[in-house]
């Protein structure tokens, strides 16, 4: 029987059940949950670090060819600890959120260098490794070491709130620590059924609890499911804080000579797409316009003006394109780049498109 602290806002007091929460999603699992993607092959904590940090804010269909192409460059942690952190950022490109990979990337070599190459068992070890939150680290020590410790990602929190009809905000801090607190209530007794049931409540998320439509009738807590009950259970989880959007405009100046190569240089380490390889930005037409004229450049034309949107902004970018003569050098931070070097560069989605409109 689950139930529910006296101190949260559910909307039903007791939850009957044959079984326990965590039983139903293991026996789920093994009959309906996912089995075969790359990175479930094995419980290599290798591999379910780097898909868990590749899933974060990106679809599983994205993941997959990125993911194999990944390992089959750096098949273990010594391999990507040893990467130049452009190859690192070149195999990444295209896959947003570039801040994950120079954390993957600082987080292997810690790996290696204090750890032996050896991933820490526990999850609070693991939190103290760059880049790997709280959820992160239980993914792991949960399905690779069997702890019994909670995630609770975005796929997570949506089973969770609906199926308790947990209906405290959390964008407030104490009613995320009151989910967590909910979370690892609901933990199977045994550590020895953790691998499954972590795997189980990310795949119900991911595939049957969606965001949008959520598939009730085929769902192994429906019985007990207290959003369903209500009629509501697109409501959970309920958020109210927005995070608040920007708009930043940016000119983007496309120096090529005959040969076919483009100037790029690599941007600082913090900021928008920070450690990749851009075209020189300028935060104004003028300055822009001042830079190609320094360059001695011909046949200037203006492309087509669009917006990349990020997680927090829109970005406005205005690419202008001009040839430069041979030998040139511009005086700019940066260096000629051939197109065939740019499979190997780390170049932000926009950038990468720009660059094969050729």
């Amino acid at each position: 029987m689950d139930q529910t602290g006296p101190a949260l806002k559910f909307l039903l007091p007791h939850m009957p059940a044959a079984l326990s929460f965590a039983s139903r999603l293991v026996r789920w699992q093994a009959a309906h949950g996912r089995h075969d993607l790359p990175w479930q092959r094995d419980r290599d904590p290798y591999r379910v670090w780097l898909s868990e940090v590749m899933l974060q804010q990106t679809q599983v269909q994205t993941v997959i060819a990125y993911f194999e192409r990944f390992v089959q460059r750096f098949p273990n942690i010594a391999s990507l600890a040893d990467a130049p952190q452009d190859e690192v950022m070149g195999l990444w490109s295209g896959l947003g959120y570039y801040s994950r990979a120079r954390h993957l990337h600082a987080c292997a070599q810690v790996i290696v260098r204090e750890c032996g190459g050896m991933f820490p068992a526990r999850s609070e070890a693991l939190r103290r490794l760059p880049g790997i939150g709280p959820s992160t680290a239980a993914a792991i020590a949960s399905i690779c070491f069997s702890e019994r410790v909670a995630i609770l990602d975005g796929n997570v929190k949506r089973v969770l709130t609906r199926y308790l009809g947990f209906a405290e905000d959390l964008s407030e801090g104490q009613s995320l620590r009151a989910l967590w607190a909910e979370a690892q209530r609901l933990l199977p007794r045994s550590a020895r059924n953790m691998p499954a049931y972590t795997q189980a409540i990310m795949d119900l998320g991911a595939t049957l609890c969606v965001q949008r439509s959520p598939q009730c009738g085929h769902c192994p807590l429906s019985t007990s499911c207290q959003a369903r009950r209500s009629g509501e259970p697109e409501r959970f989880p309920i958020k109210t804080r927005k995070l608040k959007r920007s708009t930043q405009s940016l000119w983007l100046v496309w120096a090529q000579r005959g040969d076919g190569a483009s100037w790029l240089h690599k941007r600082d380490s913090s900021g928008i797409w920070a450690s990749m390889y851009c075209l020189p930005s300028f935060e104004s037409e003028h300055a822009a316009l001042e830079a190609l004229e320094t360059l001695g450049a011909k046949n200037i034309f203006w492309l087509q003006a669009f917006t990349h949107v990020l997680t927090h902004k829109d970005l406005r970018l205005h690419p202008v394109r001009a040839r430069v003569p041979d030998g040139a050098t511009p005086g700019l931070r940066g260096r000629w780049v051939l197109p065939r070097e740019w499979g190997q560069m780390g170049l932000p989605a926009p950038i990468k498109a720009l660059l094969q409109m050729d």
